[in-house]
């Protein structure tokens, strides 16, 4: 008689399925962790009954040592960012993807000694499951830290001078090319810039794009006129831009933002747009559609960037390897250009 093959022993990630819940959300229930609803919790003590799960010490610890959180860090010091439509859009999709995984955000600002103090701590104390970090800027000490953290660390854009293993991020240099492609084809031949920080690799990638763009027309690209993303630092460029070449007759910025201010310096300086200046933006933002006129931009995926960081972070929390991410951009064409 053949003697009976050993019985095999349900996984975890059998008791979350069996459940209806995310691995993360049963590995919680099953070591009494926080921010587990009591359905969940009751459903995953049934599956864990029907189906004779045991778990081992190993799988305990390990499981012990989970938050039920994930942070968002920023590098920025103004708590207002969080109401930047770009920043608000990110939430959005990294609090929908987390909530699914049942997992809570927390909201980090980090360009102060004292934020940074306090990342740190998160990040050797375990305060969370994980950390996505974005904004970072050329040599910013997050990305020290993020090297040296113990926990699972995805990067929303990548820092300047750094490879991470897991990022999410838009194709800059794309967008911006095609852009600039777009006012080159409409007869435009000097076209300005108006840069983001180019301590950011957003805003190099972004100056890349354009001045590819500008050689292989065979245009002669501007310098970079630097701004902060911002409406008020796009409108100081602009006039700075027309009072040294008067004559330009188009306009990449590399914000949305920008590009409003860079809209109203050209109407109140008597230009006309697009006539006289041709104007395009990058993000496609509410700030767009209602600017005047509205914005020709580059469209990105704000909130696809949130979900596909959240994504990855959980995917990285369930001990899975992820790989990197790149999300494709558009041109949105509207009366600017």
């Amino acid at each position: 008689m053949a003697e009976a093959a050993p019985r095999r022993h349900p996984t975890l990630d059998e008791v979350a399925e069996h459940a209806g819940v995310s691995r993360s959300v049963a590995s919680r229930a099953l070591n009494n962790a926080p921010h587990v609803s009591r359905a969940k919790r009751e459903a995953v003590e049934r599956a864990v009954r029907q189906l004779g799960y045991a778990r081992n010490s190993t799988a305990r610890a390990l499981a012990t040592r989970q938050t039920g959180a994930a942070a968002l860090v920023i590098s920025g010091e103004d708590p207002s960012i969080f109401a930047d439509p770009f920043f608000a859009r990110v939430i959005v999709g990294a609090s929908a993807a987390l909530d699914s995984a049942d997992l809570h955000l927390m909201l980090c600002l980090a360009a102060s000694d004292r934020g940074r103090k306090r990342v740190e701590e998160l990040l050797r104390s375990r305060g969370a499951d994980g950390v996505m970090l974005m904004a970072l800027r050329e040599d910013d000490p997050l990305t020290r830290m993020a090297d040296e953290a113990q926990m699972p660390v995805v990067f929303g854009g990548r820092p300047v001078g750094s490879a991470p293993r897991w990022y999410v991020d838009v194709d800059n240099v794309g967008g911006a090319r095609e852009a600039t492609e777009h006012l080159v084809s409409l007869g435009r031949r000097r076209v300005a810039v108006i840069c983001g920080r180019l301590d950011t690799e957003a805003g190099r990638a972004r100056y890349r794009g354009y001045r590819d763009a500008m050689l292989g027309a065979g245009l002669d690209p501007f310098p970079p006129t630097e701004g902060d993303f911002t409406e008020r630092s796009g409108a100081a460029a602009m006039a700075a831009l027309l009072a040294e070449h008067p004559d330009v007759d188009g306009v990449f910025a590399a914000n949305d933002n920008m590009a409003a201010g860079a809209l109203r310096i050209v109407r109140e300086t008597g230009r006309r747009v697009p006539a006289d200046v041709a104007v395009v933006g990058f993000d496609d933002l509410a700030v767009a559609q209602v600017a005047d006129p509205p914005l020709t931009t580059v469209h990105q995926p704000v909130e696809a960037l949130g979900r596909e960081m959240a994504r990855m972070l959980v995917a990285l929390v369930n001990g899975q390897d992820p790989t990197p991410l790149v999300l494709p951009t558009r041109l949105t064409v509207r009366a600017s250009a």
